[in-house]
């Protein structure tokens, strides 16, 4: 405990242990079960000279297929990849000649290829921020192949969590919008352009208050298909026909989860300022 928000975990295999963001502290944590918690990058993802006082830091995480760190950055407004020796490279941070508002979460497909959100909770004054440059927050493609971004869906004012289903067949993305707090799925046609969504779970159904807080954010698929939903103060399980299964109650606003352990059952979870774990009986989609 004691983070400012903790978000982004993704579990570091080759090292048995758990990585994750601080956003607002622009900080990467790392715990393991034999040394603890450490400081594994600062700065995460914000290296301007102006003072940033929120959403500065890196968010979400992953790792590649070659096993790379790939990195969400709020402040430097990109994706980029931790490379060999400690050095970062840009993968993108822009579109059609504009800057990206602050990438927020991502996935990464069997082919490299790199899906990602691009909400613009990153930037000093949001949405109203003057140095925005896209009247819109998008859903990207990063075509490993060819090395070009493009715009998957524009229609979600506040796309967050995304993950793919374990077919790479269904692209879900998370809506972070207290009028509309909905998770979406998009069948994927064979050129990797998306057909059209349909909502999966509306979490506008669940209780909210004290305990209960917080929309839709991060998510995760298990092997079986079922989404691990962030939001509503804690987890939310929905099945791959859209059927709440159950809550993982937390208590304070859940920003997303990963799995990790051993053989990938263990649930890691980020909630403002704690990271908690709970063992499930399923594995996480990837191990």
């Amino acid at each position: 405990d004691g983070f400012t928000w903790s978000e982004g975990p993704v579990w570091d295999k080759a090292n048995d242990r758990l990585l994750f963001s601080d956003v607002p502290e622009n900080r990467i944590h790392a715990w393991s079960e034999k040394e603890g918690l450490s400081v594994f990058m600062e700065p995460s993802g914000y290296t301007g000279v102006l003072p940033r006082s929120w959403g500065k830091g890196s968010n979400g995480l992953t790792f590649d297929n070659d096993g790379q760190l790939v990195l969400c950055e709020h402040g430097d407004r990109r994706v980029s990849v931790l490379v060999e020796g400690g050095g970062k490279r840009t993968i993108t941070d822009h579109v059609d000649g504009k800057r990206f508002n602050s990438p927020n979460d991502l996935a990464i497909d069997s082919a490299g290829n790199i899906w990602f959100t691009d909400p613009p909770y990153g930037l000093p004054e949001g949405s109203n921020d003057p140095r925005r440059e896209l009247d819109y927050a998008g859903v990207y493609l990063h075509r490993t192949a060819t090395g070009k971004t493009e715009l998957l869906t524009k229609e979600l004012p506040w796309p967050n969590g995304i993950a793919l289903s374990p077919d790479e067949k269904t692209l879900y993305v998370a809506q972070s919008n207290r009028e509309e707090p909905i998770t979406m799925a998009y069948p994927i046609h064979d050129d990797l352009t998306l057909g059209t969504g349909r909502v999966i779970f509306d979490m506008s159904d669940l209780a909210s208050g004290p305990g209960r807080g917080g929309n839709p954010d991060g998510l995760k698929v298990d092997t079986q298909g079922n989404l691990w939903i962030s939001g509503r103060g804690g987890i939310q399980v929905v099945s791959p026909q859209g059927v709440h299964l159950g809550s993982i109650t937390v208590g304070p606003n859940t920003a997303n989860c990963a799995f990790g352990g051993e053989d990938g059952s263990v649930l890691y979870i980020t909630s403002d300022m704690y990271v908690v774990r709970i063992q499930t009986l399923v594995t996480g989609d990837g191990f």
